[in-house]
């Protein structure tokens, strides 16, 4: 059990270093970076019982909007991932049944009547508003005793840095590299008894964009 708890204590402390080292992005882009404009949906969550499951569950997800306002088509890798002020970290699409985003779909049909989901949006941007996507990011249920969730979105950007890694080493004996991407984090607060999460609708506030 000691082992146990020095070992998340190690885990922590690097990820509280890195967050320290790494710069901001650029105030003003260069030349050659570009980041394309979104909007966004503050998460929901939505309870499905999918064919296997032997009970319901609860999903949580997000609606983005990209346009890509430069002068050229971009490409689309996305990373998106909730943490949890209890240092749960998920990424977007773990474990989750088709069946989901179907709901969500239809949920939101008179809105976003071309909603994709974030696994099958492409590795394509295409330039103007003609080409604008709406995405649906879905994550599955997280610690019932986190108060707080952080939403991380990369993809949007391809500003990039690489970093000194504070303790791994390459195979010369210099710091590894980190490479961090331009993204934008989302707070929110979902304050409340963990009993009434199904009521619960997280309280925004505000977002920055870092790099990750």
């Amino acid at each position: 059990m000691r082992n146990f708890v020095y070992g998340i204590w190690v885990i922590l402390a690097v990820m509280a270093c890195v967050s320290l080292a790494a710069p901001e992005p650029a105030i003003v882009q260069g030349p050659d970076d570009w980041t394309i404009d979104v909007t966004f949906g503050h998460p929901q969550q939505i309870i499905l019982q999918a064919s296997g499951d032997k009970e319901p569950k609860r999903y949580w997800y997000t609606i983005i909007t990209l346009t890509n306002k430069t002068n050229h088509d971009v490409d689309f890798y996305p990373k998106c991932e909730l943490m949890t002020d209890t240092f749960e970290i998920i990424p977007a699409g773990k474990g989750t049944p088709a069946a989901v985003f179907e709901q969500i779909k239809k949920r939101h049909q008179r809105k976003f009547p071309f909603l994709e989901s974030l696994e099958n949006a492409g590795n394509k941007i295409l330039q103007g508003e003609d080409n604008t996507k709406d995405i649906a990011v879905i994550w599955p249920d997280f610690d019932v005793r986190a108060n707080g969730i952080e939403v991380f979105i990369a993809g949007l950007s391809n500003e990039t840095v690489a970093i000194d890694h504070p303790t791994a080493k390459d195979e010369t004996g210099k710091p590894a590299k980190v490479y961090l991407r331009k993204t934008l984090e989302l707070s929110y607060n979902l304050g409340g008894d963990a009993a009434f999460r199904s009521n619960a609708k997280p309280i925004y506030e505000g977002k920055r964009w870092v790099m990750r």
